[in-house]
């Protein structure tokens, strides 16, 4: 075998065996943050990361600091960020050890996730899948593959499933590296795996697997060379099951010696010895060796004391890149342009896409039955199919975490994806990835990895959907931080936010309400809007005061503050009491970022507030609003701020008198009014 790539491989198998006793050695200095290192799994990683190309992406799990040396990081890199050092080039300082992102020219790219057991095995087929929509745009790709690197213990979670599945459906160029060593923390592969991933992967028809053992270097470096040139010409999906032994602690917190019971049986299958006399096959002398392995040694020590004596983050950098800048930030555009024909709330969506489209070839949609036979179960995507063709507008599986975890890898490829959840209730599968992928990818990347995506929710209660499909989940999204909310009450901001949202560099969910859509539910007329010019765009963080009123001394004046549906709700109440001058609206449009200046000021000037959501009101979005209103507000208003929402129940019934029983309606609304006026 080529002595240099013999070399180098031994120089970095022994740089991290360094570093793995070193932090041994001083475990209670590092020990202060949780750690892992690749001791027994140097060899796969390096075979692996020696070989990767400035245009591939690979996605490490915790334990892959060897991936990372091999690409040309250096030692001193990781250990700033073992030890959370400001200039940590990863995170500066926010994530553990071995969670890295990066964006160097001169190496492969690696988009930010999280401790990674499982969960990067779907941002990292998202990449692979927007490989393949460039290819077929005929965008250069130069040929990159995505390499997603997991423990075997991982893949029996439900989200390689997904995974594996699309990778195998869409045939992507990706390659997933299963390092087995025959552990997950305290439970071995025998209490926990029906089979291997090498065995799991031959039930998904199209993707290719193999089994290697992963000690060995020259078999390692040479099995994954045929693997990543097959990938790189055929584009097609591989994976790569590799046998090593853990030969640390599972992580500094759990420590072998508490659980291990095949220390001994493990040792005898360290690759380091089996390497080292590899280059004594292939004409390496001893001294040769001893020379690697000092200066090995030396450069870990002097860069561990470097690192050591590193800068802290400050606390003024906790606040830092938790978005990326939007360019939307003032009403654009024309919003009732003359001549123009009043549309239906779905139809703006619709029309906002196909422009966004027909400018943009980066542009996708994807998600449950939006493709060309059915266009949406709404119709919201109809015809997008047939303008666009199958590769740009298409069907997932039943996936909802792939749909959404995928856009996390669409967009580090640089597209960006407008993805939908058929229904508000089915969000909870895809809640994993919304939370650890996607809401925290600039954030711990320290701005280097922002997702920019949109995320559609058709949400809220019409004509007897049911229990599982007329939920409000608004309060469990509002509190995913680092995700832009809108949630419009007509056709016209709809649009405006859906062309801002395409703009803005982060993650956006759009909560569209099922009843507005057509304004088939009486009442709701006023979602009905002309539909605005291409060039609208409405800022996140702007609400809309309507029905604007200026208090007469001694009159009662009450601040409704809503959203969605609310809106309807607190209009029509308002003109059914003959009270349009007394009470004023206000629409937020977004949930987050929040207008709180438009909020209060409402208040402040009204002397009265009423919230008013869909939700149940127990414990909501809508409460926690409610009381940083009363804590704001409290020397200006003449009562408490009250709130009116959902009955709390459980669930929202399919009978149809039980469901309006259930939610709000403008006659609860106004009843609510009523009393706030009288108090």
């Amino acid at each position: 075998m080529n002595k240099d790539i013999l070399k180098k491989a031994f120089k970095n198998l022994v740089s991290a065996k360094a570093m793995s006793e070193l932090y041994e050695a001083n475990f209670k200095v590092v020990s202060k943050y949780v750690h892992a290192t690749s001791r027994g799994h140097e060899v796969i990683q390096t075979a692996v990361g020696m070989q990767l190309k400035p245009q591939d992406y690979v996605y490490p799990y915790y334990r892959d600091d060897s991936i990372l040396l091999s690409i040309g990081m250096t030692p001193k890199d990781l250990m700033l960020q073992l030890l959370a050092k400001k200039e940590d080039p990863f995170s500066a300082g926010r994530t553990y050890y071995s969670h890295p992102s990066l964006r160097d020219d001169d190496k492969p790219k690696i988009p930010h996730q999280s401790s990674a057991t499982g969960m990067q095995a779907i941002p990292a087929t998202g990449a692979a899948m927007g490989l393949w929509y460039k290819e077929k745009l005929k965008q250069d790709t130069r040929q990159g593959v995505v390499v997603c690197s997991l423990g075997d213990a991982s893949v029996t979670e439900g989200e390689i499933a997904e995974a594996l599945q699309m990778a195998a459906l869409k045939q992507l160029p990706i390659i997933y590296v299963v390092q087995d060593n025959g552990w997950d923390i305290s439970a071995n592969a025998e209490e926990t795996r029906a089979q291997n991933a090498y065995e799991y992967a031959k039930g998904f028809n199209g993707l290719e697997a193999i089994s290697i053992d992963g000690t060995d270097f020259e078999t390692s470096y040479t099995e994954f060379n045929k693997v990543l040139k097959t990938v790189r010409n055929e584009r097609r999906p591989f994976l790569v099951h590799a046998k090593c032994p853990l030969l640390n602690h599972h992580t500094s917190g759990v420590r072998m010696e508490f659980y291990r019971d095949d220390l001994e049986e493990s040792k005898k299958r360290d690759p380091y010895p089996k390497l080292k006399q590899q280059l004594l096959n292939n004409g390496f002398t001893d001294d040769e060796l001893e020379a690697i392995e000092n200066e090995s040694k030396a450069i870990v020590a002097k860069d561990y004391q470097e690192a050591l004596l590193a800068e802290d983050p400050k606390s003024e950098d906790l606040y830092t890149y938790d978005f990326a800048e939007t360019s939307v930030t003032a009403e654009v555009g024309v919003r009732t342009p003359d001549n123009s024909e009043k549309v239906v709330m779905v139809d703006c969506a619709l029309f906002a896409i196909e422009e966004l489209m027909q400018e943009h070839p980066e542009c996708l949609l994807y998600g449950q039955d939006v493709g060309g036979r059915l266009g949406g179960v709404f119709r919201e995507a109809a015809t997008l199919a047939q303008k666009f063709g199958d590769h740009r507008v298409f069907n997932t599986p039943i996936q909802e975490a792939f749909i959404v975890g995928s856009t996390v890898g669409m967009s580090a490829v640089g597209l960006k994806p407008i993805v939908e959840v058929q229904f508000a209730d089915y969000i909870w599968p895809g809640l994993n990835q919304l939370f650890t992928e996607v809401s925290r990818s600039c954030y711990l990347s320290n701005g280097k990895w922002p997702v920019s995506m949109i995320l559609r929710v058709p949400i809220g209660a019409y004509g007897s959907g049911g229990p599982y499909h007329s939920s409000s989940v608004e309060s469990v999204v509002t509190n995913i931080r680092g995700l832009k909310i809108a949630y419009p009450s007509n056709g016209a901001d709809l649009k405006g936010l859906m062309k801002a949202a395409y703009y803005d560099p982060n993650p956006v969910v759009i909560f569209e309400h099922k009843g507005l859509y057509w304004s088939k539910v009486p009442g709701t007329k006023g979602a009905i809007s002309v539909e605005p010019s291409k060039d609208y765009m409405l800022p996140f963080g702007k609400a809309n005061v309507l029905q604007e009123i200026w208090p007469q001394e001694d009159q009662e004046t009450i601040s409704v503050i809503t959203y969605g549906m609310g809106v309807h709700w607190a209009m029509n109440a308002s003109a059914e009491l003959g009270l349009q001058n007394q009470i004023e609206v206000v629409d937020l449009r977004t949930l987050h970022p929040l207008d709180e200046q438009t909020i209060m000021k409402s208040v402040k000037k009204c002397g009265k507030c009423l919230v008013v959501t869909e939700e149940p009101s127990n414990n909501t979005f809508a409460r926690a609003l409610s009381g940083k209103i009363q804590e704001e507000c409290f020397q200006y208003i003449d009562a408490p701020v009250m709130t009116i929402g959902s009955e709390n129940m459980p669930a929202i019934p399919l009978n149809s008198t039980l469901e309006e029983t259930m939610i709000p309606s403008t006659a609860k609304v106004k009843a609510k009014l009523e009393e706030l006026l009288a108090y």
